[in-house]
């Protein structure tokens, strides 16, 4: 088949969509997520509790959290460089990233239909491939939303990517974990794909600027004269070297560490403790995810662009101590039992917005830099990093640790950073 690729004036009427238009950015934001959330759903919560319900140690579920994580603790030099110094194509100068990204991640998940549940490590390298290119899909998303969403709508698009991450892990850990136990893994990820695919629809058929091309790999012009990879880190480690970057890197990775520490151990005490079924937990935390992603994101979005991050972030920290404070009572008062869905509830809604609040400050702060993207990613891959830090951690913890003081430490670490929160100038934009 031959002829030009490339996207001709479309008839009046019928233009393609682009990102400069509002309602075109949330739904495809919102749909990109949303595609992030059914792998994640599905690796995450539904996998996880099948192969722990099937006996598999916490300590090796760990390890395969770890690995699916990998990828995105190195993201921002894997990608970050690439997409902050890419040239402009004809289809734009971060959407063929996305398109890529999204092609590798469905080719990912095809090829795990050849393997069976038992191939724990087949299945976890599988998704350390996936997430390769996923990582790619998030720095290229995440640079489109720096340059095309307004200041005053961080917050809503953080919502709307919060929204649609949530909704996705929700339906896919609740389906998926359904489908799991009933059919096997082939039908389940067989789902997966067909999901994805819709899900990835938005993405690949918006145009990046209302004059780009829908697919095209010619460039606009000349191609740029690019700085050197190595000044190019040079001058990210002086940017990531300033104090407010460092408390920045502190706070990302404290909070999704202590997360961490406490998620991994619960599940497991439920499932092989209490001898909970892995679907109805998974549907279970697929519905508390599901409430406050929605309309508590977009709450907690609408919130931050009126008033900043800075008092929503503070009062999310201070609240969400307060839950594991009393999850840590509960536990330690031994109604872990008959008090699990209220634990639940307590140690999974709070914390989930926090990512809302949190996230336009990031962007703000890293906005404007010639390595906005990898700069912006850093503080992502902290969170990543200590995301899996915690959980591996959570294995060998457990047996030490009880339950419940775990549960206090988590909230010792939230109040911590909700007194570094405290002092403004740590998410004042331009820093």
């Amino acid at each position: 088949m031959q002829g030009d690729l490339r996207v001709r004036p479309a008839p009046t009427g019928v233009a393609l969509p682009s990102l400069a238009g509002r309602r075109a950015r949330y739904g495809v934001f919102f749909a990109t997520y949303l595609y992030q959330g059914l792998i994640a759903g599905f690796s995450l919560t539904a996998l996880a509790n099948h192969l722990t319900a099937r006996g598999v140690s916490a300590t090796e579920v760990g390890v395969h959290f770890a690995l699916a994580g990998l990828p995105w603790t190195l993201q921002p030099i894997l990608w970050g460089p690439l997409v902050d110094r890419s040239g402009d194509l004809r289809m734009g100068r971060r959407r063929p990233f996305a398109v890529a990204a999204l092609l590798g991640c469905h080719a990912a998940v095809a090829l795990m239909l050849l393997l069976d549940a038992e191939q724990v490590g087949l299945l976890g390298i599988a998704f350390l491939v996936h997430s390769l290119f996923a990582s790619l899909l998030d720095t290229a998303c995440d640079r489109m939303i720096m340059d095309h969403v307004p200041a005053e709508e961080l917050g809503r698009v953080s919502a709307c990517t919060r929204a649609g991450f949530v909704v996705g892990t929700s339906l896919s850990a609740a389906i998926l974990g359904w489908t799991l136990a009933t059919y096997g893994l082939t039908v389940s990820l067989s789902v997966l794909l067909g999901a994805g695919l819709l899900a990835s629809l938005p993405m690949l058929l918006v145009r990046e600027a209302p004059a780009d091309a829908l697919l095209s790999l010619d460039r606009r012009g000349p191609e740029p004269r690019r700085v050197p990879f190595l000044r190019f880190l040079r001058r990210l480690g002086i940017a990531l070297r300033r104090k407010r970057a460092l408390q920045l890197l502190a706070l990302c990775f404290g909070l999704d560490g202590a997360l961490g520490l406490f998620e991994l151990p619960f599940s497991v005490d439920l499932l092989q403790g209490r001898g909970w079924e892995p679907a109805a937990l998974s549907q279970l935390q697929a519905g508390l995810a599901l409430v406050s992603g929605t309309a508590g994101a977009f709450t907690i979005g609408l919130w931050s662009d009126r008033v900043g991050p800075v008092r929503p972030l503070r009062i999310l920290l201070v609240a969400s101590a307060a839950t594991f404070v009393l999850a840590g009572v509960l536990i330690g008062a031994g109604l872990l039992g008959s008090a699990a869905p209220l634990i639940l509830a307590l140690t999974n809604a709070l914390p989930g917005l926090l990512i809302v609040a949190l996230m336009p400050a990031l962007l703000q702060a890293s906005r404007g830099r010639a390595g906005a993207a990898t700069q912006f990613e850093v503080y992502m891959a902290a969170m990543n990093l200590g995301s899996v830090a915690g959980t591996a951690s959570a294995g060998w913890l457990a047996p030490v640790m009880p339950l419940s003081a775990v549960a206090i430490l988590v909230a010792t670490v939230f109040l911590g950073a909700a007194l570094l929160v405290g002092r403004g100038e740590l998410l004042a934009p331009g820093g």
